[in-house]
């Protein structure tokens, strides 16, 4: 999709662009759940999200413990997708970029980054 402006949270844009609808919905009828991180809380039951820490020094309970460390062990490889593509590219650390034509320049170096990574020779 099109950049959304920089002050909206991500939850709002994904819910007015109807992606978490589409999401819950792929979770309902296909066995299908997202995950993703504690901003999006509360998107439905189809969007897996950590637990927060309880309230006054209370430790969560092992189970959801296991689940927030299952959650971040899948998450990684997407983290460190996005710190590959923004470490490389200093122009989307701090851009004053219109929304409208960020998109185009992220687009442009996650093709220039995939083309590096594929031209460079496998390690043994």
């Amino acid at each position: 999709s099109a950049a959304m402006p920089g002050h909206a949270h991500d939850l709002n844009c994904a819910q007015q662009l109807g992606i978490t609808a589409a999401l819950n919905w792929a979770a309902a009828e296909l066995n299908l759940p997202t995950l993703a991180d504690a901003g999006y809380e509360g998107a439905g039951h189809g969007i897996k999200t950590p637990t927060k820490q309880p309230a006054g020094g209370k430790r969560l309970a092992v189970a959801n413990r296991s689940i927030n460390r299952l959650l971040r062990g899948l998450r990684w490889q997407d983290e460190r997708g996005f710190a590959i593509l923004v470490g490389r590219w200093k122009t989307l650390r701090h851009t004053t970029a219109s929304p409208r034509r960020i998109g185009d320049i992220v687009a442009a170096a996650l093709h220039l980054t995939h083309f590096e990574y594929r031209a460079l020779p496998e390690t043994p």
